[in-house]
């Protein structure tokens, strides 16, 4: 079928402008790549990375603080021991969060334990949050830079905490610490 000149015209014309849209759209497109891409090698340029540390979900108002990777920043020679001090910080806070526990029980049975459970709470709250600032994150540090002066600060800080654990192992009364030995000794020796 045949058709008149003027439909032809408009349908060229039509055409021709859908196609100077859509090469305009690829020009635009082409131009936001190039952009993402230089702010992307920008950014590892300048060192910038995006924290990813504590790990939280992307709905959660707080964001992470810290950019941890072991793999990628730590040399291969100490990505295990610094693997190993990180679990040895989750360990440390599990111990406090069973500390509470322990304390929570005793308050249970016996209401004039309540500083025991109060300062167990304080514990919990605050050497989980200064144990991973002031000895975890130097150490990382350390080994990531290889760096004499976090290597000292963390054990300087590591150090005074095994001091103060020891203290608190001893067991001093209202102190917020109730350990299963001491329940298990005082038992023994009145049970």
């Amino acid at each position: 079928p045949a058709f008149p000149p003027l439909c032809q015209v408009t349908a060229a014309a039509a055409q021709a402008n859908l196609l100077r849209q859509q090469e305009e759209l690829e020009r635009k497109a082409a131009e936001l790549d190039r952009k993402e891409q230089e702010m992307q090698n920008k950014n590892l340029a300048a060192g910038v990375k995006e924290n990813n540390w504590p790990p939280l979900p992307k709905i959660c108002p707080i964001k992470p603080c810290f950019y941890q990777d072991i793999t990628g920043e730590i040399p291969i020679e100490f990505q295990r021991v610094c693997k190993m001090i990180y679990y040895l910080w989750m360990f440390h806070c599990v111990t406090l969060f069973l500390n509470l526990l322990a304390c929570l029980a005793l308050f249970t049975t016996n209401s004039a334990k309540g500083v025991d459970f109060g300062l167990s709470i304080l514990w919990l709250i605050l050497f989980s949050p200064c144990a991973f600032l002031c000895w975890y994150r130097p150490v990382y540090k350390a080994f990531r830079s290889d760096s004499s002066f976090n290597f000292f600060f963390f054990f300087f800080v590591f150090f005074f905490q095994l001091v103060v654990y020891i203290i608190q192992a001893v067991g001093i009364p209202n102190w917020g610490n109730r350990y299963v030995e001491k329940r298990l000794l005082q038992s023994a020796a009145f049970g």
